[in-house]
């Protein structure tokens, strides 16, 4: 048995690391086995000296996002405990303290698990890279943060945003306005996305100028792609034909990433999805990394991630 005390700079930090109304540190004490106590601007930890310490770890790092500018949330606090008690325990820091760009309104864009983390390293280490897995994981706003950071650092030239425009095909000339407005609806969570990350302003800025491109996956076709970071979103929606054109666009100085969610396939039955060939077809492809998230990387409401968990066993057990 040990005891362990940590310390606050003042009653704002407290209540920003515990909770408004100590939710926060409620979910500590019943996620771990040792009694938390507060006392004003500090806390002390009880109990058996593993559970101590693997508590104590997850406050500091809360800590420290606190001190760095990001505001501590739920999501954080559930993220950390998940980490601390898996196999990259020791990354813990290393995951928390890592920020992919901040946004325009200060948040801080980092991996909220140890899949989203996986996911980074292969968008860095990777030229082209594949993101697999349930809605809610951050596939696309992670593959979206990357971009906007080899932008800034000016490693690539623009972003070029596409998804197929109609579920099982790109069949636009049954909906009413021109082209941009047939398109808009299928492409809005690539525009919330960019938008969340640079501002109304400054993303409007960008698209004017050619520097941000979004559009049906079909006008891809006969283009290379040089110094441009290349997002394929809903890529499970693609046919194999599809997928071999968009990947085949890759050019000198460029990087790609497909996302897309096998269960959510919309192709005609018989078709097979392009990103599930991909993705077994280069698995061994030197450059190419694959990255499968679940549903313990869903950052979404917890809802979110009881839905997704209960919809697999159901259709596994169909």
């Amino acid at each position: 048995m040990t005891t362990k005390k940590i310390e606050f700079r003042d009653f704002e930090e407290t209540r920003a690391i515990l909770g408004e109304r100590d939710e926060f540190l409620q979910t500590l004490d019943e996620k771990f086995s040792c009694r938390i106590v507060s006392r004003g601007n500090f806390i002390e930890l009880h109990g058996d000296f593993s559970e101590v310490d693997r508590a104590a770890k997850v406050i500091e790092e809360l800590k420290n996002l606190h001190r760095n500018g990001s505001p501590v949330t739920m999501n954080d606090v559930a993220a950390a405990i998940k980490i601390i008690r898996s196999p990259r325990a020791d990354d813990l820091h290393k995951i928390f303290g890592e920020t992919v760009i901040v946004t325009a309104n200060g948040k801080h864009i980092r991996a909220k698990s140890l899949g989203q983390q996986n996911y980074l390293d292969a968008l860095k280490n990777h030229v082209i890279t594949f993101g697999v897995g349930p809605a809610g994981t951050g596939k696309t706003f992670l593959a979206v943060a990357m971009a906007a950071y080899y932008l800034r650092l000016r490693e690539v030239k623009k972003i070029i945003l596409t998804r197929p425009a109609v579920e099982a095909g790109e069949r636009l000339g049954f909906l009413p306005g021109d082209l941009q407005e047939k398109v808009d609806p299928y492409l809005r969570p690539l525009y919330d996305a960019l938008q969340e990350i640079w501002g109304y302003d400054m993303f409007q800025k960008f698209f004017s100028r050619g520097i941000i491109e979004i559009a049906p996956l079909a006008y891809m076709r006969g283009r290379t792609l040089s110094d441009a970071f290349i997002i394929l979103d809903e890529a499970q929606n693609t046919t194999s034909r599809q997928m071999k054109m968009f990947l085949t666009r890759l050019g000198f100085g460029s990087r790609m990433a497909a996302t897309g969610d096998l269960s959510q396939i919309d192709l005609p039955r018989g078709v097979t999805s392009g990103l599930a060939e991909a993705v077994e077809i280069l698995k061994d492809v030197c450059g190419v990394g694959i990255v499968e998230l679940d549903s313990t990387d869903v950052v979404r409401h917890d809802v979110v991630a009881r839905i997704v968990e209960a919809w697999d066993k159901y259709e596994h057990n169909d």
